[in-house]
């Protein structure tokens, strides 16, 4: 998928690829102003945060260094119907805006077409999981304090400006689950300086960071943060766990009250048995596997209840595998497995190639029923109807000739 915003960040950071996702404290060059104010704007946020009900933590509130309690930005509401609902009290809200604070949206892409597909580009992009977070300071108002993340983190300045402080991290690898307490920043620091409109920053796994607007002044600073939680040894040895279910001698309880000698025989049975299974499945098969069976982002399903398809685009969180054999081709996306007669192939890489697909055009191109190939498609959940609404998601982000020419 040839997104706006991943060409970006490549040409920002002079990067190849998301080779270098990671490896060191990355800070780039300049988007152009009308990517960062089409990703979003500060009223778009306010907004998208008015008409959802939204509890802490995916909503947090922060003033001078301390994360408010709820109650000074959410308030319990009666719908007309008598209903009970939280929701982001916008009175409250405006008065901590108007004073100086940290507003903090986590996920935003499960609320917002945009960031859904900017999420989705870059997963394909990097082969990871990728969430986007929101931060709006308002005057002189401070972040989180002095932290470490637990991910890989891209940092886009979409408005305003903001100061940061990096630092090298202070234990190689940490993880939120560890074997130690990672909690003593680095006295190392690798850059402090300010971050300004259309800027991008990669700080990788555990590198301790903070930023602020404090001495500023009036103003405010608006930016996003896409995380990347790359897999590590631990989550293919969790996999592995799950795959030796397969193997009896696994699913038998350990022999506690045996004989020294029965135990014996079953460590060295256990062990022998883990050793061949990871020798077998090895870290390149789990990662090929987490991609094949990821569900696919939510998407809005209508059975052609208001009339069938005219577009469609695959919503899978990676991109599909296609394997041709024997005169066929057998699909992986989204935990299924479907295979299709070879001369399918033409019209299968354009509806899962992740862009918009008009489907009349594709069938006139390709002189195949695409609209029954695009259902069955739909059916499975490995491409959705393009609904107006996720439409704009794609407008102006991504590079389609036929896409772009309805537009």
């Amino acid at each position: 998928m040839d997104h706006r915003l991943v060409r970006g960040v490549e040409k920002a950071l002079s990067w190849s690829g998301p080779n270098m996702l990671g490896s060191d404290f990355t800070r780039g060059g300049m988007l152009g102003p009308d990517l960062c104010t089409r990703l979003l704007t500060p009223t778009k946020l306010l907004d998208l945060v008015m008409r959802r009900s939204l509890a802490s933590p995916q909503l947090r509130c922060f003033r001078d260094g301390s994360e408010l309690h709820p109650n000074n930005y959410i308030s319990a509401t009666t719908t007309k119907r008598g209903q009970g609902i939280q929701v982001p009290s916008m009175r409250r809200l405006g008065r901590l805006i108007e004073s100086g604070c940290t507003l903090v949206l986590d996920s935003l892409e499960m609320f917002d077409p945009t960031m859904e597909v900017a999420c989705r580009a870059l997963q394909w992009w990097s082969r990871e999981l990728v969430q986007v977070n929101a931060y709006l300071t308002t005057h002189e108002a401070a972040g989180f304090n002095l932290h470490w993340d637990d991910h890989d983190v891209l940092i886009v300045q979409l408005a305003g400006e903001k100061s940061w402080e990096v630092r090298s991290p202070s234990r190689s690898a940490p993880m939120y689950r560890d074997a130690e307490q990672n909690q003593t920043p680095s006295d190392e620091l690798l850059w402090s300086g300010t971050l300004y409109a259309g800027e991008i920053m990669h700080i990788p796994r555990g590198y301790w960071h903070q930023a602020t607007r404090n001495g500023h002044g009036a103003g405010f600073s608006l930016h996003v943060t896409f995380g990347f939680v790359k897999r590590t040894g631990v989550d293919w040895l969790t996999w592995l766990a799950d795959k030796v279910r397969e193997n009896e001698e696994f699913r038998h309880d350990l022999d506690r009250w045996g004989t020294p000698e029965k135990r014996v025989l079953q460590e060295k049975g256990l062990s022998t048995i883990a050793a061949e299974l990871a020798m077998s499945r090895l870290p390149s098969e789990f990662l090929a596997a987490r991609e094949k069976e990821r569900p696919a982002h939510r998407h809005v399903a209508t059975g052609g209840t208001f009339g069938n398809p005219t577009s469609v685009v695959c919503v899978a969180e990676f991109p599909p595998h296609l394997e041709r054999r024997d005169g066929r081709v057998d699909l992986f996306a989204a935990g299924k497995k479907i295979t299709f007669s070879v001369g399918a192939l033409p019209a299968l890489e354009e509806l899962l190639s992740g862009f918009p697909v008009i489907l009349d055009e594709l069938a006139a191109t390709t002189g195949l029923d695409v609209a029954q190939l695009a259902n069955v498609l739909i059916q499975e959940e490995i491409c959705a109807e393009l609904i107006p609404e996720l439409s704009l998601g794609y407008t102006d982000l991504v590079t389609s000739d036929s896409y772009s020419k309805k537009l």
